[in-house]
């Protein structure tokens, strides 16, 4: 009686558990990533009593994108901007490093430019979702919206259609592109391009946006010294010599500021999302004859310096008021941006340059009191400025100083020291409003991680009472977790997790060997050896995560240099694949099953090739290169929907095996085709340099399948195996960390659902193939065990939502007690994201719905 009441109970607390992961993590993200309110409405021109606001030089702005511009890229020795260094040589251009805060990416750095605010880290979430709308900037006040209620002319924007879904109605001429077709080097620029010269030519627009694209999907595909990515700095240069020339020649344009940039930079991988310098130093420069009267001179090209640091320093907030003065508007509402000091020689007398600071002075001090003060009138805000209590009475005492000094003394008595007291207090603010800890929601912190709390228990609680695991086992899965748990409290070892899951995972293959071999043979110890060499292999083939990311490994420094190995080791992989769902397939007479088997091998290859040939051209070279001209023709969309229409069609003969024939004897034949099916699924949706990793894959699986292991040796081998895989397919925890190249494989434009499955199925192709070995190997172990199917599958699933709930319990807490921290956006944010990753997709969506799926078909 006891036994039929205990497994009913471990049943509903295991489904409790799974079911509460998403609840807490809804719960935990609502008060962790907060809506961020803001100031609504246009602002205005304040009377103050030092008269009208000072005339603007430029009337005019065209405002260029360069996505993932680096400065480097734009200042140093052996740039493709000569044209530009030519300009900043002469004086007619202005050069800036624009600091980037994380996460760097496209929608928060455009924000950030257009708002002058601090964008929430919820935008990195929204980025990636091309449909979405509620992020827009309609309803806030922009230097966009300032310039289109001057009046003076239209708006035009061509590029990114992150401009369009950000500013929505607000371009009166605009032709868009999707800006995650990261293959397209060339089209998705000329696209942009095209419409200047007419542009150029027109009078009746006031500003102008262009974005490109190219740069960045250069940087993706090749990184920052890829051999296209000079050929693309000198057609960026073109396109400013162009829009130099007509600005120094057609009349209607002299009056016009050029202002060039990049939304942020990229790291030495060519990625971009987390906080490496690379990453948070775009360029900025600003471009006109006029700045001829206002430059200094600097030195062309720069000398290279290791923390890309080029020129003056600005925050890319910077810019919203620096534009406002110079173009003639107010600063907008939100921003905490400081005017640029470089651009006050524009107005020589010190009047109009004690009315530029103390307008932006005054701006950002109604946000500074009504944030500390909860009014949105800052004269409402009078702390003790004897003994101020913060940072914040402090910085209002100052400007009290400052408002003082400027009443008592006339404009033309202000000296260098009042511009820079104003300044230095300008950046202080900015400082201090940029790095406020975000208005967390402290209840729904603790709602989220009550509910993970809960859910651990209910794991635990199944895994105690229905796992007949030896203390072996279980005491080393325990240990792992808790190790994981604690390292969630330090940036660094987030930042470099891979090496906790490389190292548990090699020992943890080793110790399998020890207690799982009754006696050692020459076979077993050389079947050991061999695992363990492949996961030394799969160690070392991509550099990931911050500290080293660009650092050499086997893919830059064996494989990419030698493109006829790397085709062989392809070759091999898909080889190996075909033989083994040739074998799974023994059922089917020979003719049928090898041409159906040389019919998905032809069409893999195929795409794998002419992906290539578009994603790395330099990789193709010999055989392949012959290979590429003989199946020339469709294009790689139709290629890849080829190949997924091949592995559906064959994928219907072991389904049918498993629901209707049901025989005995073609169960495992028919488990082992959906394995390798997935496996040629897994190998269409990974870079080409990755493929050779299924081969040692394979390898383990083999090594694994030989010894005699329980249900939790299992269990504890695919969680591991899982997680050290991703980081080998280079995966990490920063969102630049996201590869977005096979994201369109069969997909002709932007389909949220399907892009957001082939991105997951893409970025997590290894982890979702040791859940479908896993499966085998649990089936294995069934047919040597007398445990019910119900039981075995009960086990697996519950160590799985025990380390899930647990682990995801920690980062919560690490978030939590962190939420102050320097890394809190940089570090632990991305942590969380990929946490919420691994728990709803690989976990529930993977683990239990597939793998229970893949369990309950191999074994009806």
């Amino acid at each position: 009686m006891h036994r039929h009441y205990v497994f009913p109970v471990s049943t509903v607390l295991l489904v409790a558990a799974n079911l509460f992961i998403p609840v807490a993590i809804v719960l935990f993200a609502i008060g962790f990533f907060p809506y961020k309110p803001f100031l609504p409405g246009l602002a205005e021109y304040q009377t103050l009593e030092y008269g009208p606001p000072p005339k603007a030089p430029f009337d005019r702005l065209i405002f260029m994108v360069i996505d993932a511009l680096r400065s480097d890229f734009v200042y140093t020795d052996g740039s493709g901007f000569e044209f530009t260094q030519g300009l900043i040589s002469d004086g007619a251009a202005i050069p800036f490093t624009a600091h980037a805060t994380s996460p760097t990416i496209t929608m928060p750095r455009i924000k950030a430019i257009t708002t002058g605010s601090t964008p929430s880290f919820l935008d990195a979430i929204l980025n990636f979702d091309e449909a979405d709308t509620s992020s827009t900037l309609a309803a806030q006040d922009t230097w966009l919206a300032q310039m289109k209620a001057k009046g003076t002319g239209k708006l035009v924007m061509y590029g990114d259609d992150t401009w369009l879904k950000l500013f929505p109605g607000v371009f009166d001429r605009a032709d868009g592109t999707s800006s995650f077709f990261v293959s397209d080097f060339t089209e998705v620029d000329n696209n942009v391009t095209r419409h200047i010269p007419d542009e150029l030519r027109s009078d009746d627009w006031n500003t102008m946006v262009l974005h490109y694209l190219g740069l960045d999907h250069i940087g993706h595909k090749t990184g920052p010294r890829g051999p296209n990515m000079i050929p693309k700095q000198r057609e960026m240069d073109d396109i400013v010599r162009m829009i130099y020339e007509a600005m120094d020649t057609q009349p209607h344009l002299q009056s016009t500021l050029l202002v060039f940039c990049g939304d942020h930079g990229m790291n030495d991988a060519g990625n971009h999302g987390a906080s490496s310098p690379g990453e948070t130093s775009p360029a900025l420069v600003f471009v006109s004859p006029k700045l001829r009267s206002v430059s200094k001179p600097v030195k062309v090209p720069a000398d290279w310096v290791e923390d890309f640091q080029y020129y003056n320093i600005i925050e890319q907030s910077d810019l919203a008021p620096t534009l406002a003065a110079l173009l003639g508007f107010p600063v907008p509402k939100n921003s905490l941006g400081s005017f640029m000091l470089d651009f006050l020689r524009f107005w020589p007398d010190k009047h109009d340059k004690l009315q530029i600071l103390v307008r932006n002075a005054k701006q950002i001090f109604d946000i500074v009191a009504a944030t500390y003060s909860g009014s949105s009138a800052g004269r409402q805000y009078s702390p003790d400025c004897a003994h101020p209590g913060s940072l914040a009475e402090e910085l209002v005492c100052e400007w009290q100083n400052i408002k003082e000094t400027a009443g008592k003394t006339s404009a033309d008595d202000l000296d260098d020291e009042w511009i820079a007291n104003t300044s230095k207090w300008l950046s202080k603010a900015q400082t201090l409003m940029s790095s406020m800890a975000s208005n967390y929601d402290m209840s729904m912190l603790a709602y989220g991680g009550s509910v993970t709390a809960v859910a651990s228990i209910a794991a635990a609680y199944v895994v105690a009472t229905s796992t007949p695991a030896r203390a072996s086992s279980l005491g080393p899965f325990m240990l792992i977790t808790l190790l994981y748990g604690i390292m969630m409290f330090a940036s660094s070892y987030v930042e470099e997790e891979q090496h906790f899951w490389y190292w548990i995972t090699s020992a943890w293959l080793l110790y399998l060997a020890v207690i799982s071999t009754p006696r050692v043979t020459r076979q077993s110890l050389m079947a050991g050896f061999i695992a363990l060499g492949a996961m030394r292999l799969t160690r070392g083939w991509n550099q990931t995560g911050q500290k080293f990311a660009g650092e050499p490994d086997i893919v830059t420094s064996f494989i990419a240099s030698n493109p006829s190995l790397l085709w062989c080791l392809v070759m091999a992989t898909y080889g190996m694949v075909s033989v083994e769902l040739f074998n799974a397939l023994r059922n089917v007479p020979a003719a049928i099953s090898g041409s159906v088997v040389a019919g998905l091998m032809t069409s893999a290859i195929s795409f794998k090739l002419a992906f290539t040939n578009e994603d790395a051209p330099e990789l193709v070279v010999g055989l392949a290169r012959a290979l590429v001209n003989i199946f020339d023709g469709p294009s790689l969309v139709n290629r890849a929907r080829a190949v997924f229409l091949g592995l559906g069609l064959t994928l219907i003969y072991p389904l049918y095996n498993l629901v209707v024939l049901r025989t005995k004897a073609s169960k495992m034949d028919a488990m082992r085709t959906l394995h390798y099916l997935y496996t040629m699924f897994a190998l269409t949706q990974s870079r080409v340099t990755n493929v050779p990793l299924f081969l040692l894959f394979q390898a383990i699986h083999s090594y694994l399948s030989r010894l005699s292991l329980g249900v939790a040796e299992i269990t504890i081998s695919s969680l591991l195996l899982q997680f050290s895989s991703f980081f080998a397919m280079g995966g990490s925890n920063a969102i630049s960390g996201v590869d977005l190249s096979n994201a369109y494989n069969g997909v002709s434009g932007f389909n949220i659902f399907a892009v957001g499955v082939l991105t997951f199925l893409s970025n997590w192709a290894a982890p979702v193939w040791w859940t479908s070995a896993s499966i085998l190997l649990l089936l294995q172990s069934r047919q040597s065990t007398k445990q019910g199917d119900g039981s075995v599958y009960r086990q697996h699933t519950a160590i799985l939502t025990t380390f899930v709930t647990v682990t995801l319990g920690f980062v919560m807490m690490a978030c939590t007690a962190l939420r102050t921290h320097l890394f809190i956006w940089t570090v632990f944010s991305p942590k969380y994201l990929y946490s919420m990753a691994w728990s709803l997709g690989q976990h529930l969506v993977i683990n239990v719905a597939l793998g229970g799926m893949l369990y309950w078909l191999g074994s009806i």
